[in-house]
């Protein structure tokens, strides 16, 4: 029984913390990722910081390149 709650109390501990990030390219997003350092981005994190916080891109919007 007392493993089942651990697990639980685990799951609900998770989701709440997922639920509390911010949506990436969203100006909090930029914001918390001026605070990580550097070495610890992905690719993507960067890929995503430069488009969104450098180049000022909104989340879902397509950059026309022509």
């Amino acid at each position: 029984m007392k493993k089942v709650f651990t697990f639980t109390m685990s799951a609900i501990a998770l989701v709440a913390l997922t639920a509390c990030e911010p949506e990436r390219g969203s100006d909090a997003w930029c914001k918390k990722m001026d605070g990580v350092p550097k070495g610890e981005w992905t690719l993507q994190d960067a890929g995503d910081y430069t488009k969104y916080c450098v180049l000022n891109q909104k989340p879902g919007e397509e950059q026309d390149n022509r």
